[in-house]
């Protein structure tokens, strides 16, 4: 089974969150040994993957069912609408 592609979002929030967690990891341990700063990079891509798995996918568009068309014989007669006088013509014109 295959997995869906992560979207724009996830890719911005795991980014920031890799990029922005690292830099303060790293300036709230003051680490600058080989080792403290793979353990710090390792959390930050750690902290980033599990903030872009959470933000919510985007939910697949329900096609609302079309009702069908009810056969041409069992429609209902709709009444005649009235015509209004046109352009230039008046009532008494109309009926002679």
């Amino acid at each position: 089974m295959a997995m869906p592609r992560p979207t724009a979002a996830q890719f911005a929030y795991g980014t920031c969150t890799v990029i922005f967690s690292t830099l303060a990891m790293l300036l709230l341990s003051r680490t600058s040994s080989g080792p403290g700063v793979a353990v710090v990079a390792v959390a930050a891509l750690a902290l980033g993957l599990l903030v872009a798995l959470t933000v919510p996918q985007p939910r697949a568009r329900r096609v609302a069912a079309v009702p069908a068309r009810r056969p041409v014989a069992d429609r209902e007669p709709v009444p005649a609408a009235r015509v209004s006088a046109g352009a230039g013509e008046t009532a008494r014109g109309r009926a002679a």
